[in-house]
């Protein structure tokens, strides 16, 4: 495994500069996202719709995801050259032996929080003792299991807390069975805003109903949504100004969706997802709260972000040894080549949205 010095990176930001202005052959490449159609993915649409990777050259596959599909397996075995995943499983796929690396960390704050009803006076991690707490499975569970632990909890004694396995759903969360919830801000927490009554009630709930509990604000947040190739194939002549060159295009993706999120949720109606257009455009405004602002830029890695995954991954076994970090599990000098690259061709790119303002979205029934 290679660390990188400033002469490498020097030598990739003259590669970066230098491709875009010699034409090139169209390169086939695939990126396997996290899960099925959606804006938690709209950047990767949007940089196909709006000919982004058109321009750099190559020609993209994005493949779904979903129950049978892994991202980590596709991109190991060599069925995708990129993909996207969290930080969590990245580290537990390294840990196999697969030397799998981020190349760009497009989410710079997580998106799971706990949730509990506001009648309840849960309004804090250390209000959770001897209550009954959702958890989702497949290493999702860590930042909860963090956080009960620094509450001073013991997530494996039933006198200290409950821990409950909860469906990706919040059927059980509506029916009070649990007192705290697992939820993603754009996704599971939507569901509950978007609950019709009997009788078609609605609204039933808005967030003065909801106390949500915020795992950044906490200190056990792990990152999730970066993208991820495999050292081998990136050690690979040519390699890395591919990786650079869809970096390019996906960060375009993704500034497009900061500034035209109408826009990409079409692309991603377009890509056939399972939920209506009312949640894609709330997830679309949530998902931009996660990657703006980027104060470093988009896609590079904040070390401190990293320490506390990987912190979280050793506490609770997910890796048996301390993960290292810059130049081995990731790399910020392809994206940092990428951004100086697009900055050099597009000086008025607004690469960190500072300013970024979200949307008032309005809650649909059932997120239609």
């Amino acid at each position: 495994m290679r660390k990188f010095t400033l002469v490498a990176v020097l030598a990739l930001f003259a590669l970066a500069l230098a491709f875009p202005a010699v034409a090139q052959d169209t390169v086939a490449v695939s990126v396997v996202l996290k899960w099925v159609p959606q804006a938690q993915f709209a950047g990767f649409y949007a940089a196909a719709a709006q000919g982004y990777y058109a321009e750099e050259g190559l020609d993209v596959t994005i493949i779904p995801a979903g129950v049978d599909i892994n991202p980590q397996q596709l991109v190991a075995s060599g069925d995708a050259e990129f993909g996207t995943d969290w930080m969590g499983n990245l580290l537990a796929t390294r840990e196999t032996g697969q030397d799998v690396v981020n190349i760009a960390q497009i989410y710079q704050r997580s998106g799971m929080r706990q949730i509990t009803w506001a009648d309840s006076g849960l309004t804090s991690f250390d209000s959770l003792g001897g209550r009954v707490v959702g958890v989702w499975c497949c290493g999702n569970q860590f930042p909860t299991f963090a956080a009960l632990t620094r509450a001073g909890f013991d997530v494996e004694n039933p006198d200290d807390v409950t821990i409950a396995q909860q469906a990706f759903d919040m059927n059980a969360f509506l029916a009070r069975e649990i007192d705290a919830a697992s939820a993603m801000t754009y996704n599971e927490l939507a569901q509950v805003l978007e609950f019709v009554g009997e009788g078609g009630a609605f609204p039933v709930y808005t967030l003065d109903d909801l106390n949500v509990l915020d795992f950044n604000e906490y200190g056990t947040a792990m990152l999730e949504d970066g993208i991820f190739v495999r050292a081998d194939w990136l050690a690979q002549e040519g390699n890395e100004e591919i990786a650079i060159r869809f970096l390019r295009a996906t960060f375009r993706g993704w500034v497009f969706c900061r500034d035209n999120p109408n826009e990409c949720v079409n692309f991603v109606l377009e890509a056939g997802p399972t939920l209506g257009q009312g949640h894609q455009v709330w997830q679309m405004n949530e998902v931009n709260k996660l990657i703006w602002p980027s104060s470093n830029g988009i896609g590079i890695m904040d070390p401190e972000a990293f320490s506390i995954t990987a912190q979280i991954a050793l506490d609770y076994g997910i890796i048996s040894s301390p993960a290292e970090g810059e130049g081995v599990t990731y790399r910020s000098d392809l994206a940092q080549a990428a951004l100086d690259s697009l900055l050099a061709d597009m000086s008025d790119l607004d690469v960190t949205g500072e300013g970024f303002v979200p949307m008032d979205v309005e809650i649909t029934p059932n997120g239609e």
